[in-house]
């Protein structure tokens, strides 16, 4: 797995603006706006074209769900499926779905989109995956086999973990129905938030699905803005325009440390990744949180509106 350590203090900053702090352009209500370090393209709306790098992940876990995935406290964590179990031989993995996990159209997610979704991926480590795995078994709509040719005990850390993008799943009928183009231009997932629109290299936005299937997410709205200049993404906090903002260091994170009175600290957490925890006060007067911001350059926490 090729995962990039960062330079420099890493911060989210959940926007925690003093009373005399201008907000000329404010968040709508019920909306939260971030301020995304890299310029976003369309193939991170598609799982099947995951790359080797932790950034697509912010857009997966917001816009779609794995069958197992990383969580709080957990590496491999059940999601779509409730639970999974390996054969004794370690030849075969099965997955048992969740009955109430459903897509974005209202599809529910079955056995065949998981046989699909492998098929069909072509992102980081397809060919070891398709190497290693015999052939993917539909049990029943709601039970899949995946057989392997011989025993890999490292199966579930590359198609369960954010190694690679093969078990975030997407819609067989729905994909069959408007084609590979059609699905790019709007992509339907099972995550806690769907497709609305994207502006490649600018901004992304997505609206809570209220029956994803762990619960119906606090935020309304995500919009998601590039804005891939530090200086410029620092305005942004200072002025209102985003309510969290990633990757600061150096002179500006100090500079924003200061003057909103953050505090944070940095450990090592999943693949040594650095994470900066803030304890903040928003002053959206539609939110009234407290919360806990998260940010690594190799994150497997999702932030807590996600889960």
């Amino acid at each position: 797995m090729r995962l990039r350590s960062w330079l420099g203090v890493l911060l989210v900053v959940l926007l925690a603006l003093s009373a005399a702090a201008p907000t000329l352009a404010a968040p709508e209500p019920g909306t939260m706006v971030w301020g995304v370090h890299v310029t976003l393209v369309s193939r991170w709306l598609d799982p099947g074209e995951t790359e080797a790098l932790i950034t697509p992940f912010m857009v997966l876990y917001a816009l779609h769900d794995a069958l197992v995935k990383p969580m709080p406290g957990n590496i491999s964590t059940p999601s779509l499926a409730e639970s999974w179990s390996m054969s004794k031989d370690g030849l075969s993995y099965d997955f048992i779905l969740r009955k109430n996990a459903k897509f974005h159209n209202g599809d529910p997610v079955t056995a065949d989109d998981v046989k699909f979704t492998f098929e069909r991926y072509k992102g980081a480590s397809a060919r070891l995956l398709k190497e290693k795995v015999k052939e993917v078994q539909v049990v029943a709509p709601s039970r899949v086999r995946f057989v392997l040719k011989e025993a890999w005990p490292d199966f579930i850390a590359f198609y369960g973990t954010s190694a690679t993008g093969a078990s975030w799943i997407v819609p067989k009928k729905y994909i069959e129905k408007v084609g590979e183009e059609g699905y790019k231009k709007a992509p339907v997932g099972a995550g806690p938030f769907k497709f609305v629109s994207f502006q490649p290299g600018i901004e992304l936005v997505l609206d809570a699905f209220p029956d994803y299937w762990r619960k119906a997410p606090q935020v309304k709205r995500i919009v998601m803005r590039s804005i891939p200049d530090e200086s410029t993404r620092a305005a942004a906090v200072k002025t209102g325009q985003v309510d969290i903002a990633y990757l600061f260091g150096g002179v500006i994170a100090e500079e924003l440390r200061r003057q909103y009175y953050l505090s944070y600290s940095t450990t090592n957490k999943v693949w040594d990744g650095r994470f900066v925890k803030l304890e903040v006060k928003s002053t959206n007067p539609d939110w009234k949180v407290r919360s806990r911001g998260l940010l690594a350059a190799s994150s497997e926490e999702p932030p807590s509106y996600f889960i």
